[in-house]
C-alpha cells in the first residue's frame, strides 16, 4: 500500500468512525528497535470496527535507538518494516507529536524513556510506555511525578499479566484464596541496567499480578543455570519468580491455593496488551496502578542489593526510600 493510498484508507475509515460516534485517534510510537512495534502496529491498523482496538491507527514513527547492542542492531529492520506499512517516519519527537494523538513509547532500551517523556509529556497527550518502564527505580519514581505535574496519563506493563493463561488463574474456585505463586521465565540481562528489568520482568510482572502489591523483603540467589528471587509479603505469603538463564526457556506460573494448585501462565498475548493499551486511549484509566508499578521495580532493585549483600533478605522500604530521594534530583 503507498502511503496515498494508506492515507485515503484512513479518511475514510475515519469518516466512519466520526459517523458511529467514535473519534479516530492517529498512534505515534517512540523508539522503533524492538519486535513489539511491527506486532503492535499489525494489531492495530488491522482496521478493527468495534473493541478496544477500533479506530485507532499507528501513523507515524521516530526511530531513536541506543548504543545498547539490543537496540542498533535492529531498529533499521524494524523501522524499514513500519515504512512497509505505510507509516510515516520522522526525525524527531516533536515532528512525532505534530501528527499523532496518543503515544507509545517503545523504546527496547529503558535507560532513555525518562528522556523521551519529558518531551512526549510537553504535548499533553496520554502515553503507553513499554517495558522497562526506566533504566532505575529513581528513574521510574521521576517518571511518574513529572507525568503527575504535566497532567499527564501514562502507564507500564509487560504482555505477560494480560495473557489469558495467567488470568485464569486468578479468583478461580477451583484454587481459592491464593496463598503462594511461583512464576518462570527466560532470563538475560543487558549491561547498564538492573539485571531483571530487561527480560525478567515478564516473568516477575506475572507473579505481582497473581499475588497482588505488598511485598516486604526480597532475597536473590544467582547462579549460571537460574536466578531465582523470593519476596515475602506482609501477609506471610511468599512469592518467587524463578528466572531461566539456560534450559528450555518459556513461561509459566504454579499457583498454590486454598482450595488447589494449578499450573497455567505459559501464554503472553500481545494482542491482550493493545486491546489494554487501546482501552486506556479512550479512557484515560491505566490498567495497573503506579504504586504497584513502582513495587515492582522496588522488587528488582531490592533483588540487585540481596544479591550484593550475599543473598540476604532486603527490605524493599528501605530501597524505595533511597529511590525516592534519588528521583527529586533527577527532576531539579
Amino acid at each position: 500500500m503507498t502511503m496515498k493510498h494508506f492515507l485515503l484508507a484512513l479518511l475514510v475509515t475515519g469518516s466512519a468512525f466520526a459517523q458511529d460516534g467514535l473519534r479516530p485517534l492517529r498512534a505515534g510510537i517512540v523508539g522503533l528497535d524492538t519486535s513489539h512495534v511491527p506486532a503492535f502496529t499489525k494489531l492495530f491498523n488491522k482496521g478493527e470496527t468495534e473493541g478496544e482496538l477500533a479506530g485507532i491507527t499507528v501513523t507515524t514513527g521516530y526511530t531513536g535507538g541506543t548504543d545498547m547492542p539490543a537496540s542498533k542492531d535492529r531498529k533499521e529492520k524494524f523501522t524499514q518494516q513500519l515504512r512497509d506499512m505505510g507509516v510515516e517516519i520522522v526525525d524527531t519527537i516533536p515532528k512525532l507529536l505534530e501528527k499523532v494523538d496518543v503515544v507509545l513509547i517503545e523504546s527496547v532500551d529503558g535507560r532513555i524513556h525518562l528522556q523521551e517523556a519529558k518531551e512526549v509529556f510537553k504535548s499533553g497527550k496520554p502515553v503507553y510506555i513499554d517495558k522497562p518502564l526506566a533504566g532505575t527505580l529513581a528513574e521510574a519514581i521521576a517518571l511518574f511525578e513529572l507525568a503527575k505535574k504535566s497532567n499527564v496519563k501514562t502507564w507500564s506493563s509487560s504482555s505477560s499479566r494480560f495473557g489469558p493463561d495467567l488470568i485464569s488463574l486468578k479468583d478461580n474456585p477451583e484454587i481459592g484464596d491464593i496463598m503462594g505463586v511461583t512464576t518462570w521465565g527466560p532470563c538475560s540481562y543487558q549491561s547498564g541496567t538492573p539485571d531483571l528489568f530487561f527480560y525478567a520482568i515478564h516473568g516477575i510482572e506475572s507473579l505481582f499480578t497473581l499475588m497482588g502489591p505488598g511485598c516486604e523483603t526480597v532475597s536473590r540467589a544467582k547462579g549460571p543455570i537460574t536466578d531465582q528471587v523470593t519476596g515475602v509479603w506482609k501477609d506471610g505469603r511468599i512469592g518467587t519468580y524463578r528466572g531461566i538463564v539456560k534450559g528450555k526457556s518459556e513461561f509459566g506460573a504454579m499457583v498454590y491455593g486454598s482450595k488447589g494448585n494449578q499450573m497455567g501462565g505459559k501464554v503472553i498475548s500481545y494482542e491482550a496488551l493493545c486491546r489494554q493499551i487501546g482501552k486506556f486511549f479512550r479512557t484515560g484509566e491505566p490498567p495497573v496502578s503506579e504504586a504497584e508499578t513502582i513495587e515492582i521495580f522496588t522488587f528488582m532493585e531490592a533483588a540487585d542489593e540481596s544479591l550484593r549483600q550475599g543473598g540476604k533478605p532486603v527490605a524493599l522500604a528501605d530501597v524505595l526510600a533511597k529511590a525516592k530521594a534519588e528521583a527529586q534530583t533527577l527532576l531539579k
